[in-house]
């Protein structure tokens, strides 16, 4: 196993330990929400370094192809769900949100049947670091930066339905040709 495997293998093992922080006393432990931060934006540089050191060193695999999308997936939702218990997020935002993650995941696999691979695209990206941005932002819980999380949040929400108009419309064909 590689360096970037291991890096996305680590970012999945720190989610329960992450949640475990964040819901630590019904979320209302300072320095637990600092260390939820921490470990959140630890796991979420790992997903920064996978994919560069992947290619940079030719590192790419089939496992990291599938994986590290899913473990920003798992990363990230799990943190919005943990943020909907401690009422910082509506669910319907979330809904959305895990809704199109089960629909893109949808389309991979369908395009994997196929001998296709559905990379991420920018607007998928982009997606994910501003929910990373905003998912900091609501865990600090400073009333000073909460119109920014809100900001970031929103667009982090129209970013997911961009990225989900665009998987679509650029993957439409492996699903008309898959079958369906």
């Amino acid at each position: 196993m590689n360096l970037p495997n291991k890096l996305t293998i680590a970012r999945v093992i720190l989610i329960p330990f992450f949640v475990a922080a964040l819901l630590w006393e019904g979320g209302g432990n300072q320095t637990m929400r600092i260390a939820a931060n921490v470990l959140f934006i630890i796991a979420s540089l790992t997903d920064l370094l996978d994919g560069k050191i992947a290619r940079k060193y030719n590192l790419v695999t089939n496992f990291g192809k599938f994986m590290d999308p899913l473990a920003d997936k798992l990363l990230v939702c799990s943190a919005l769900i943990c943020l909907i218990e401690l009422g910082q997020v509506p669910a319907w935002m979330v809904i959305v949100i895990i809704s199109r993650e089960f629909i893109i995941s949808g389309f991979r696999l369908v395009a994997a049947d196929n001998g296709v691979v559905i990379a991420a695209s920018y607007w998928g990206k982009f997606k994910t670091t501003f929910q990373m941005i905003a998912v900091v932002l609501l865990i600090m819980n400073i009333p000073a930066l909460s119109l920014a999380a809100d900001i970031t949040l929103w667009i982090a929400l129209a970013l997911t339905l961009i990225s989900l108009v665009d998987y679509v419309a650029k993957n439409y064909k492996i699903l008309t040709e898959g079958g369906m």
